[in-house]
């Protein structure tokens, strides 16, 4: 339900591959404004970023003039839920206070999207309206996955490990789009999930 004085968010999330960025994009080019963590992310840890003294402090050597050395930021964290629990803990206050500001820029708007890759896993989905998962089949996904450079087999099992899935994100979402289908029927969906939205919430 949407509150006064703020728009009706719309959480977006989906597995590895599945499409997610694009239909983001489709929200965007519809004039929705979508507020994404992974970049928001990538501000923060980039050449320059917020909070580039606190993870050099708190993990030496992983930070240079480009920002983050993700490898090595990675392998300091992998496997240990400690150091990543850690990382989190400088991460996400972060990413809530460009959030916040993001809603605070866009009062004004009826409807918004909240980008989030783990939105379920890391339990985002409490503030928002509604959530929106982004599916495609199994066969799609893996091609889609496997195509991207440097993606193995073995990494994408991982990864797929370490998130909820497909069926229970959908099964737990308000609304879902299929994206193993073209992209102008994807368009489509996502026009026509705007349309119900806008004329719930005006």
């Amino acid at each position: 339900m949407k509150q006064e004085g703020k728009p009706f968010i719309l959480g977006l999330t989906g597995s590895i591959g599945m499409g997610k960025s694009a239909v983001a994009a489709m929200f965007h080019g519809l004039g929705v404004p979508v507020f994404d963590a992974d970049a928001a992310v990538h501000e923060l840890q980039g050449p320059g970023g917020a909070l580039l003294p606190q993870i050099e402090a708190a993990f030496p050597g992983s930070t240079g003039a480009k920002g983050v050395d993700r490898q090595k930021l990675g392998a300091a964290v992998f496997g240990d839920k400690d150091k990543l629990a850690w990382l989190e803990a400088i991460v996400h206050p972060a990413v809530a206070a460009m959030r916040a500001q993001f809603l605070a820029d866009n009062a004004h708007q009826p409807l918004a999207v909240f980008d989030i890759p783990l939105l379920f896993e890391k339990g985002g989905n409490a503030g928002t309206d509604a959530v929106l998962v982004v599916s495609a089949n199994a066969e799609a996904q893996r091609a889609r996955v496997l195509a991207r450079p440097g993606m193995s087999a073995e990494k994408f099992e991982k990864i797929l490990a370490l998130q909820v899935p497909d069926a229970e994100k959908r099964s737990r979402a308000d609304f879902v789009i299929d994206t193993g289908t073209s992209l102008a029927q994807t368009r489509h969906a996502v026009q026509r999930l705007v349309h119900a939205l806008l004329d719930k919430n005006r």
